[in-house]
């Protein structure tokens, strides 16, 4: 079932015959956003579908304060960063699969109950832009590395977001786990347990085991592009590496994209002879998936090309600060 489709299981559509005309507005809520480019995406897109709809920052924690805009007629929705994509999604009225199963909720958008009344839905497009930034590049993912395992590095919100866009779309049943902490991947291990039974993770916790593994088709980074310190750090790096130099070859897809998309992941993979996708492009999915909730309709083709070339510039003209960027 597409995106669309399956957000109108939660209602109807809250446009009106004329809704690129109205003056709705979006919201991104999170701690520390002064710096996002949800704004600059957004407005192009918006732009590109001839929406005359206002993009805006809540900079916030305030449950209150969220549910207050949230319920205004003129908001059509929303994107929700840290640290409130778990508080604040227990604050709307229903989930989506995606949203229950990774336990984050990263966007919002509005449907009508059957006598009219506005339901505020939550759910989780980073999954989608993974998925979709795999498929751009390489069609046949689905097929081609059914049967392989994956892996993902890392341990957060990100990891849970690329386990289960791996396992949902890709048929990825066992996915090794390269994290510096070893608690951080029990942790995922548990929940996935619970929401998705049939998904077997494992650590990945030494260079031999990596030397020795079979080779994983794809391989998603969800962590910062830090130059490795600490211990667990120091061995994440190295399995990854040798990860990398194996025989077979398969994907590299970073979503760290600051503060630039050429990361030592993005570089290393390309090196050893993989097929790489840096995070803007993931990011850019990700608001692409969240406009299609929005105004209901695919965003054009030209849209997707001035965002893509439009954060690629902002980024390597260093607009935004890896510390500070919430998307």
């Amino acid at each position: 079932m597409d995106l669309l489709k399956q957000s109108f299981t939660h209602g109807s559509s809250p446009l009106p015959p004329n809704g690129e005309t109205t003056q709705y507005h979006v919201y991104l809520f999170g701690g520390n956003i002064s710096k996002s480019l949800s704004p600059l995406l957004h407005s192009l897109l918006f732009r590109a579908n001839s929406a005359s709809w206002t993009f805006h920052l809540t900079e916030t924690t305030d449950g209150n304060r969220f549910r207050k805009q949230l319920h205004a007629n003129t908001c059509i929705g929303t994107t929700i960063t840290m640290p409130n994509k778990v508080s604040f999604g227990l604050l709307l009225d229903d989930l989506t699969e995606e949203a229950r199963m990774i336990g984050a909720v990263n966007t919002s958008f509005v449907r009508l109950d059957k006598c009219g009344q506005r339901r505020y839905i939550g759910t989780n497009t980073d999954c989608i832009g993974i998925r979709d930034s795999i498929l751009y590049r390489m069609p046949h993912a689905a097929t081609t590395g059914k049967g392989r395992p994956s892996m993902v590095i890392g341990g957060g919100g990100a990891a849970r977001s690329a386990i289960f866009a791996l396992w949902r779309w890709f048929g990825v049943t066992e996915i090794y786990i390269a994290n510096r902490l070893k608690a951080e991947v029990d942790a995922l291990i548990t929940f996935f347990q619970s929401t998705a039974p049939g998904i077997t993770l494992h650590h990945l916790a030494t260079v031999e085991a990596a030397a020795i593994c079979q080779t994983p088709y794809i391989v998603i980074g969800t962590i910062p592009n830090d130059i490795p310190r600490e211990p667990g750090e120091i061995i994440c790096r190295k399995i990854c590496d040798t990860i990398l130099r194996r025989k077979d070859k398969g994907i590299v897809l970073d979503m760290c994209y600051l503060p630039s998309p050429v990361t030592y992941l993005y570089t290393n993979g390309q090196h050893n002879g993989w097929t790489v996708i840096p995070g803007t492009e993931v990011l850019v999915r990700v608001c692409i998936a969240q406009q299609i909730l929005w105004l209901e309709k695919d965003v054009n083709k030209q849209g997707v090309e001035d965002a893509m070339s439009a954060i690629w510039k902002a980024v390597n003209q260093g607009q935004s600060s890896p510390k500070a960027s919430r998307i």
